[in-house]
């Protein structure tokens, strides 16, 4: 079972699940009182939103990051950057290899933008769907990477120590309900090998639904979380793990990541537009730190950028090098997959040139980084569209590297 039939396989039943819980509290309770409690209710959250979508940005609170007074802007060859430098792409459609037109595959494929970088020059930018070049896409999982960047930077501030520091360092409330907890690391948890307890599905009430939906993040983190293994030992995608780490950052910085995020590199890159960061509440609220990014494309790639330039913006190191090419670095977690690396919450593809990083959410979201050729390319998506965007987006950069530099790397 591929992993796109796998997803829709997982999704069927959780709304099953949900459909089933939904009727019996409907008979009880009445949707509208249901509705009414969205802002402060995991299970009414779960079961009136449903599944998680492209759209979540318009349904939970956020906290806005703001854009600078000066904005950047990718160098467009001449002609505009509409016609795609490579023009088909090979997929695999029923066992074989076949060719495709590039438009017409990623219409087809859910596709909302896909973007592709060369230095600082915007070589290709489309919208399908319905998007277009000032829509806000939404991040999902692809926070985490920019999350761990924050956390590299407060590192190279030296407001965080270092990725072995343990996590009871900036949350000490965890040793006192479990002293296993000072043997967790930063580096356990920013390469999931935390050893926390996390459960996949389990409807309204799993841990899924919680890290997304809870209504009070913070606590979840402090309260939720459950030691059941050594940490090190074993590669476990846990959605607990960005809560902590983002816990420990909001409080060694004493800003919310949000701000954090605008003072150090929204504005720094000369990000296009405001972007903003979901929350879990109002009042306070704590930033979905496993998903909750929003912003356009364009601004997407910028980020993808700064990693393809070793963390350098305009001669401004923005992001410490070391932090940045540290992921390619350290040896591959036992069990990791569907990569052949995690490591600080980016996917590192090492087993393919170009060798390549990226940044990686739910329905099919990728930043693509291919440093040794300073190449990005982007895709969004309202969903996943394809079983395997990383093995597509390795056939698309050595395609690009052919036909744009001559095969020729440029590190």
């Amino acid at each position: 079972m591929n992993s796109l039939t796998r997803s829709l396989h997982v999704r069927r039943w959780r709304r099953l699940l949900i459909l089933v819980v939904t009727v019996g509290i409907l008979l009880g309770t009445g949707y509208g009182g249901l509705a009414a409690s969205t802002s402060r209710s995991q299970l009414a959250r779960a079961i009136v939103w449903g599944e998680s979508d492209m759209d979540d940005h318009r349904r939970f609170p956020a906290r806005r990051v703001a854009a600078g007074p000066d904005r950047f802007e990718f160098r467009r060859p001449p002609g505009g950057s509409r016609i795609p430098p490579v023009p088909t792409i090979q997929i695999q459609e029923e066992g074989r290899r076949v060719e495709r037109n590039l438009e017409q595959f990623l219409a087809a494929s859910q596709t909302t933008a896909f973007l592709i970088l060369r230095e600082d020059s915007l070589l290709y930018e489309g919208y399908f769907n319905g998007y277009n070049h000032d829509a806000v896409q939404t991040s999902m999982s692809m926070a985490k990477s920019v999350l761990s960047t924050l956390v590299g930077i407060a590192i190279g501030e030296g407001r965080i120590g270092s990725v072995d520091d343990p996590i009871t360092r900036y949350v000490p409330e965890l040793a006192a309900r479990d002293q296993r907890f000072a043997q967790i690391t930063l580096r356990h948890l920013l390469t999931m090998t935390s050893g926390l307890r996390y459960e996949e599905g389990g409807g309204p009430w799993g841990d899924d639904t919680a890290t997304y939906y809870a209504p009070d993040l913070r606590k979840l983190a402090l309260e939720g979380t459950e030691v059941v293994e050594a940490p090190g030992r074993r590669f476990h995608y846990n959605n607990f793990n960005p809560l902590l780490v983002g816990l420990a950052l909001e409080r060694a910085t004493g800003t919310p990541v949000a701000t954090y995020l605008e003072q150090r590199l929204w504005r720094p890159l000369g990000m296009e537009a405001d972007g903003s960061w979901s929350l879990d509440s109002d009042a306070g609220g704590f930033e979905k730190m496993e998903s909750g990014l929003n912003a356009r494309a364009v601004d997407f790639a910028k980020l993808g950028l700064l990693f393809a330039q070793d963390g350098a913006w305009q001669g401004r190191q923005l992001v410490p090098r070391a932090w940045v090419r540290d992921p390619t670095l350290v040896p591959t977690p036992v069990g990791a997959a569907p990569a052949p690396a995690y490591q600080f919450f980016w996917w590192v593809q090492d087993d393919r040139r170009p060798r390549a990083q990226f940044a990686r959410g739910k329905y099919g979201q990728h930043i693509y980084v291919v440093p040794e050729d300073d190449l990005v390319l982007v895709r969004f998506g309202r969903d996943f569209g394809y079983p395997d965007w990383p093995e597509l987006l390795s056939e698309l950069a050595r395609r690009l590297d052919q036909s744009t530099s001559g095969g020729s790397a440029r590190r």
